[in-house]
């Protein structure tokens, strides 16, 4: 439904304020009465749910943008165009709580097995190349957000490219550059971009080497 709407937003946009108005001006026009009445209240009833699902995926994306580049998780802003790996003890340690004034990014939505990696892409800067160590195996993800709609448009990880190392030239839609060999070019919709990764830890013993991979999870700028 979220991405139906998405797509035909301006149309959806054009039927709902154009069916208010005519209900509106029906009201006017006519009289009150329990038809039009029912009437408007199922023309609200649609449009408050438009709006909710149009809307809210910008917010809370955007939201977590804002944290992220403005508050960082406990250790100062996170700069645009670069990677910030989870701290060992947000795992290791089952008491462990975000420093005040952080984002609550990692704490929405995270769980004790896998270790996070977050950024914010500005391709209007030129392109960024994402590096992935061999995981030898072990599953991970790297997920490529649009904050504008909060759709998933790509995933770098062991259930689409395997497990081996790779660099992968994240551009936006109007790039026209050559990608370079070796290279797997991600396309993006917009110049904005969320990145978050995740890294499969299996016990408290493996977390100093899944932590190493999780920090060669790397961003580094392009030519263009």
């Amino acid at each position: 439904m979220n991405r139906l709407i998405l797509k035909y937003k301006y149309l959806f946009t054009f039927a709902v304020l154009a069916v208010l108005a005519w209900a509106i001006y029906r009201q006017i026009t006519v009289g009150t009465g329990f038809i039009t009445e029912a009437a408007v209240a199922i023309i609200v009833w649609i449009l408050g749910t438009f709006v909710f699902i149009y809307f809210w995926p910008r917010i809370v994306l955007r939201g977590y943008k804002k944290a992220t580049l403005v508050k960082g998780f406990g250790e100062g802003p996170i700069p645009v165009n670069t990677l910030y790996t989870q701290p060992q003890a947000l795992f290791a340690d089952p008491h462990y709580t975000l420093p005040p004034g952080s984002s609550q990014l990692m704490s929405y939505g995270t769980n004790r097995d896998t270790l996070y990696t977050v950024g914010v892409l500005d391709l209007l800067k030129g392109p960024q190349v994402l590096h992935v160590p061999d995981m030898a195996g072990r599953y991970y993800a790297v997920q490529f957000t649009d904050p504008s709609d909060g759709t998933n448009f790509a995933y770098v990880g062991k259930r689409v490219t395997g497990t081996k190392a790779g660099d992968y030239l994240i551009t936006d839609s109007g790039w026209r550059g050559t990608v370079p060999q070796g290279m797997k070019q991600i396309s993006t919709p917009n110049n904005s971009v969320m990145v978050i990764g995740r890294v499969f830890v299996e016990d408290d013993g493996d977390l100093p080497t899944a932590y190493g991979l999780t920090k060669q999870i790397q961003l580094t700028s392009s030519v263009r």
